[in-house]
Formats: structure tokens, sequence, C-alpha cells
């Protein structure tokens, strides 16, 4: 069994030249069209975020139910949850762009609308940066202690640690639900803040969870074709199509219920949020999004001959992931740019983060076995089998 991941010169080079290559179209982006290019900012850092974070979540469910499927494959949650730090840095630099992004953020405009002064306790630019950095840490503490005792679990053996990390994932999940809706308001709902939803954050959640557990199963998939995870096996792929099949419904069912509300009750201050994206050029990105992130997972992973498929998995993967990048982007441009548009800053600002982030995930990865030896269920993972 291969226990260690060897991160190639090839990788690193070509993530590498990703993220310099994006700097490039970055630093041109805010130059030309700052307001565009900070919506591309906080788009692309949220959603690798939201990544790392559902794969953390992910992790964290595995140890609370003792799962034993999963428990070759736990290093690759842990490698991605590595970026939590670098995003909360990159998410700092929010405040050069907070009248760009945040229309609450301007004096003049708080000065003549009620609504917005009557949420200025919360919504204030000093408490919405506390927040987020308090956010970040406990992200940061939680993931920390949760690394550290995975690896000592691997040092020392023994039930202990194992112990330890559920307790962990007990208090992390608790933790991340509050903290992360919190973020998700914060950041992405109060771009339009006389708007508001009380499913926005649960989607979001979901939705961090579901597009997490695709990148781990596209990861499994890329690397068994490496030559590693050589016991990955159709079972595997089952439960990982659960997972996924499962959190599509969910956030499907989250969406529709969002919207099929907000439609009945036909109240304008809600309302404003779906009529603007509809006549103002979003309408074909509102059906794509439910298309890719909802329709296409639970058509194709229906079927069991199809979700014990590997080409099939891997397909839908790659197109959640594109999926994620649809539903922040209907999410976010329309109350920042206010128009739909993608060009060479939109390209720039994906392959840019996307090489930062692959960076960050391929050294973690290989700074600790691959495989997990001293896991308490690793043999059953090893040997996992259902019909």
């Amino acid at each position: 069994m291969e226990t260690k991941f060897n991160l190639s010169k090839r990788f690193q080079y070509i993530t590498l030249s990703m993220a310099a290559l994006g700097l490039i179209v970055i630093v041109i982006s805010f130059f030309s069209d700052p307001d565009r290019a900070w919506a591309n900012l906080l788009l692309n850092n949220y959603m690798f975020l939201s990544i790392a974070i559902g794969a953390s979540f992910f992790i964290a469910i595995q140890y609370i139910t003792q799962s034993g499927w999963s428990a070759m494959f736990k290093r690759i949650g842990e490698a991605l949850m590595a970026y939590i730090p670098y995003a909360g840095i990159i998410m700092l630099l929010v405040f050069f762009g907070m009248h760009s992004l945040y229309h609450w953020s301007h004096p003049e405009a708080l000065a003549v609308d009620p609504l917005l002064q009557h949420k200025s306790p919360y919504l204030n630019v000093p408490f919405f940066f506390i927040r987020m950095v308090l956010f970040f840490i406990a992200w940061m503490v939680m993931t920390k202690l949760m690394r550290k005792a995975s690896l000592a679990e691997d040092e020392k053996g023994g039930l202990h640690f194992f112990e330890k990390s559920e307790m962990l994932s007990k208090i992390y999940i608790f933790l991340l639900a509050l903290t992360f809706s919190l973020g998700t308001f914060d950041w992405i709902m109060s771009i339009e803040p006389h708007w508001f939803s009380t499913i926005f954050s649960l989607k979001n959640l979901v939705a961090a969870f579901q597009h997490g557990s695709a990148m781990i199963a596209l990861s499994v998939i890329l690397l068994h074709r490496r030559g590693y995870f050589k016991e990955l096996n159709k079972s595997h792929l089952l439960d990982f199509s659960r997972y996924i099949f499962m959190l599509s419904i969910i956030w499907g069912y989250f969406g529709f219920s969002q919207f099929m509300l907000i439609w009945y009750g036909n109240i304008p201050e809600e309302t404003e949020y779906f009529y603007s994206r509809w006549n103002h050029g979003f309408k074909e990105i509102f059906y794509i999004n439910y298309l890719i992130n909802w329709f296409i997972p639970f058509v194709f992973l229906l079927p069991q001959v199809l979700n014990k498929n590997m080409k099939v998995v891997m397909t839908i993967c790659i197109l959640l992931i594109a999926g994620q990048y649809i539903d922040l982007y209907e999410q976010i441009f329309p109350g920042v740019v206010h128009a739909p548009v993608f060009g060479l800053p939109e390209i720039g600002f994906f392959v840019g983060f996307a090489g930062l982030f692959l960076f960050i995930f391929g050294k973690t990865l290989a700074a600790a076995p691959l495989i997990p030896e001293r896991h308490p269920y690793l043999e059953e993972s090893v040997h996992h089998h259902v019909h």
C-alpha cells in the first residue's frame, strides 16, 4: 500500500505558474475595473474557502458517525482544509474594497436609508472585520487541533487520539454551523442589504459540504489513476456517490424552498432579489445553476450502475466544482457588477486562485503519510464491500 504522496516538480511548476499568471491578471483588473475585480476576488476566495470548509465538515462527520469506509481517504480532506488560513489573509484584503462590494459601507447611503440605519449596529465596518477575524481564528484552531490529533494517531496509535478527534469533531460541526452561517450573511448576503432570507445560510453551508465532498471524491479518483489508493473499489465510489447525491437533493430543496416561498409571498422586499436577476441578464444562469448542482447529479447518480462507475462519478464531481462557481457568480455579480460579464478577469482570477489552492493542497498532502496506517478502521476501509 502506497503510504507517501510524492509531490512532483511538474505539479508544483504548473500550480505556481497558474498562481503567477492569475496574479498578473488580478493586478491589471484592479486598475481597469476595480468593482469587477473585487467581485472576482470575493467569489474565488469564498469558493475555495467553502470547498475547504466542506472538506473539513466531511472529515468531522466521518469521525462522529465512526464511519469505517472513508478512513483510508481522510488525508485528502485534511489537505484541502489547509487553505483556510490563506483564505483568511486574503479575505482581510476586502477592507480595501468595501465600497465596491457593500452598499451599506457608504456613509452617504447610511445617512439617507432608515433600513441601513436600523441594521448599522451589526452592519458596520469595524464589527464586520472583528467577526471575520473571530470566525477564521475558530476555524484555524479547530482544524489545527484535528490535524494534530490525526498525525499523533499515526505516530502513537491506540484509540485515544481517535476518540479525541471524535470529540473535536463534535465541537467543530456546531461551531462551524454558527460561524459559517454568519460569515455567509456578512460576506455574500449583505451585498444586497435590503434583501434577506432565513434559508440562505443553510443553502450555502450545504453547498460547501456538497462541493467539498465532490472535491475529495475527485481527488481520490485522480490519485487512484496515478497509482495511489489502489484499494479504491466500487463500494467506495458508491458511498462517495451517496454523499454527493444526498447533498445535491438537499441543496435543491433549500434552493427551491427559498425561491418558492419568496415567489408565493410576493413581498417586494424579498422578490427584488430574483426580479433583478431575471431582468438583468442572469435568468439563464439561474437555470444552469439548478441544472448542474441538482438535476444532473440527481439523474445520473440515481441508478446504482452509474454511481459505481468511476468515469461518471469523476465527471459529476468536475461539473459540481463548476457548479459552485456558477452558484456564487449568481449570488455576487448581480449586486456588485449589475450585469453578466465573463472574460479575461474572470478566467485569470479563477486560474490564479485554483493554482494557489492546488499548490497548498499538494504540499500539505505530501507532508504526512497518505494512508493513516494506525487508524482503527483502516482495515475496514481497505476491505470495504457493500452490495
